[in-house]
């Protein structure tokens, strides 16, 4: 992987990333907002320490570990990525309130347009803020966006301590049997 400096990691401040989409998804994926690193790479969840990449294919959506250069590759399996606020960030708690609810309402337009079977929300509080459902838990949501349906999913950053990459697989893979049913 490539190594960059700080400045070089600064410099990624605000860069939009390229969604991986198409049409008619099993599951689109949705992160927070693209880090520093993934700005910088161009590629979802780059940063060394997320663990979605590994949970992806411990839950069986993937028969191999995939690198984020490989992202492309999701889109063979039915599956995509995005992100709630497209503007990358150090950290997500630089972003507002107002973003998330602008986020959400993009991320809802750019569903009804694609149509994914499921939309699968990588955090609970991105989720929460993004769509004001302050009780929203992980897993699946009554809410639909036209035939849509919606899994929250915990996120898969290195810091989320309270879930680790076995039961974040867990999780995963629970969606990954309900988007195989539909």
């Amino acid at each position: 992987m490539t190594r960059f400096t700080a400045a070089e990691l600064e410099a990624a401040r605000d860069r939009l990333v390229p969604d991986v989409v198409a049409d008619g998804l099993h599951v689109l994926f949705c992160g927070i907002n693209p880090g520093l690193m993934t700005a910088a790479t161009g590629h979802h969840f780059a940063r060394p320490g997320n663990r979605f990449w590994p949970v992806l294919h411990l839950s069986g959506f993937t028969p191999r570990l995939l690198k984020p250069s490989e992202q492309q590759e999701l889109l063979g399996y039915g599956l995509g990525i995005t992100n709630v606020v497209a503007r990358a960030t150090a950290r997500a708690d630089e972003l507002s309130a107002e973003e998330y609810r602008e986020g959400g309402r993009q991320l809802a337009l750019k569903v009804a347009r694609l149509r994914p079977r499921w939309l699968a929300v990588v955090g609970v509080t991105a989720y929460r803020a993004a769509f004001d459902d302050k009780k929203a838990q992980v897993g699946p949501q009554e809410r639909t966006i036209g035939d849509t349906r919606v899994w929250v999913l915990p996120n898969p950053s290195g810091l989320n301590a309270h879930w680790t990459a076995a039961t974040m697989a867990e999780e995963f893979g629970r969606l990954r049997v309900a988007a195989e049913t539909v």
